[in-house]
């Protein structure tokens, strides 16, 4: 056990769904009934959290986590990958602490830091720089331990301005720069990182990687929970992917990430939203509906254009103008390009009622692989966000092979393969000519 930091052994995690309470018509009908009841009560509030063999398969409870077992080795960086569900942040709670396991057991050995929500054990209350030395003595260091680094953390967190505002007026990504900071520079022997992360600006990430190299370089222990498949390729020594509550492969994350891929990521290119409003929406614009053109095809020719359609309702006809962006990034999460009608100047001024906006992507420009318009925004006026829709679809680039467009088959490197124009002049005499 002295080589390994973690050490997990047949570890379950149930959970109960909640269960339709007894509705009652004013606050005196429930005290009475609880008054009538409170063995069954108890009974009701127990059975949430405790569990015996035979409620395992019942039909109001969850498996998180089933029969789990993962050794990590002191020093090595893990990168945790799977679909949304899969309980990869369920593993990480139970390594800090927060909760425990229904059963199996998770061993520890090494002083840990863990980043798995926005903000983490910061007081919403206090200043930055309280929460500094408050998150700095959770982690069990002392008061001069924390003096030593505290403008490292400081200046890695950019929050400098705001140090002393209570930080329940900081903004998300301003919290998570001065959480990870503060986790990243207290030398923890292991560091749990979740997907918060993806909060921060794209400069912000590329420090926190940098970060998490430095750290693992040194010798100390990280499992990293990411949907960039490029960070867990690039930061991981190891990538383990889990798919419902279960390790379905552990390993060389090139191969582990390409397996996740294979079976994760499946072209939908046809997708529809209902618009139906609530009584407290005030939404003016709504995505129903986009596909790829040509319709119903899944795989787009490697060199050909296509189009993508985005269908929306405008709920007012209050004039002012509109503007509509869209994210396509690869199987790796990596973008490839911004789709932007603020970028082309292109503006609508449009009344009430149903559009499709239409944008043709042009011809020898895409590489093989599979794309996902992953996020698309509505924006007034160049300015606020009306409408935000994220992993809105998906599609497949394919090489016809060597023949049609003269390339040769097998996928090159790069995001994108434009088809460049060359030309060759002669501008000076020969060799012979010259002498």
């Amino acid at each position: 056990m002295t080589d390994i930091a973690i050490k997990v052994e047949d570890v379950s995690k149930l959970y109960r769904l909640g269960l339709q309470e007894q509705m009652h018509e004013s606050l005196g009908g429930a005290v009475v009934s609880f008054l009538r009841s409170p063995l069954r009560n108890f009974r009701r509030l127990r059975s949430l959290s405790t569990f015996t063999a035979d409620d395992s398969d019942a039909a109001d409870v969850i498996w998180a986590l089933r029969d789990l077992s993962l050794e990590v080795d002191q020093g090595e960086v893990l990168g945790i990958i799977g679909s949304n569900g899969a309980g990869k942040t369920t593993l990480l709670k139970i390594l800090a602490g927060i909760t425990e396991p229904s059963h199996g057991r998770a061993v520890v050995n090494g002083r840990i830091a863990s980043l798995l929500e926005v903000g983490t054990g910061f007081h919403s209350d206090l200043t930055g720089r309280e929460n500094v030395y408050l998150n700095g003595t959770i982690l069990g260091m002392t008061k001069r331990e924390i003096d030593a680094r505290f403008d490292e953390i400081v200046a890695f967190s950019g929050v400098e301005r705001f140090l002393d505002t209570p930080v329940k007026r900081y903004s998300s990504g301003m919290r998570v720069r001065l959480a990870f900071a503060v986790a990243a520079h207290l030398e923890p022997e292991i560091l749990l990182i979740d997907e918060v992360l993806s909060v921060g600006d794209a400069e912000f990430q590329r420090k926190c990687m940098g970060k998490m190299g430095e750290v693992a370089g040194a010798g100390r222990t990280v499992l990293f929970v990411s949907h960039s498949m490029n960070a867990v390729k690039t930061l991981c020594t190891r990538a383990c992917w889990l798919k419902a509550g279960r390790v379905q492969s552990v390993g060389v994350p090139l191969d582990v990430v390409a397996e996740y891929l294979e079976e994760a990521i499946r072209p939908e290119t046809t997708r529809e939203w209902k618009a139906e409003s609530t009584a407290d929406d005030d939404q003016m614009i709504r995505l129903t509906g986009t596909r790829v053109r040509p319709r119903g095809e899944q795989r787009i020719l490697m060199g050909e254009p296509y189009g993508l359609e985005f269908t929306f309702v405008k709920t007012t006809d209050l004039p002012f103008g509109l503007d509509l962006t869209f994210h396509l990034v690869d199987e790796m999460g990596t973008l490839v390009f911004v789709g932007s009608t603020v970028l082309d100047r292109e503006s609508w001024r449009v009344g009430e009622g149903t559009f499709t906006a239409t944008v043709e992507v042009p011809e020898n420009l895409m590489n093989e692989g599979v794309y996902s318009v992953a996020r698309v925004l509505f924006l007034k006026d160049k300015g606020s966000v009306l409408c935000e829709q994220r992993d809105v679809l998906r599609f497949e680039v394919v090489n016809p092979g060597e023949g049609r467009l003269g390339w040769i088959g097998g996928k090159k490197e790069g995001v994108v393969r434009p088809r460049f124009l060359w030309r060759l002049d002669h501008t000076g005499p020969t060799p012979l000519e010259a002498g």
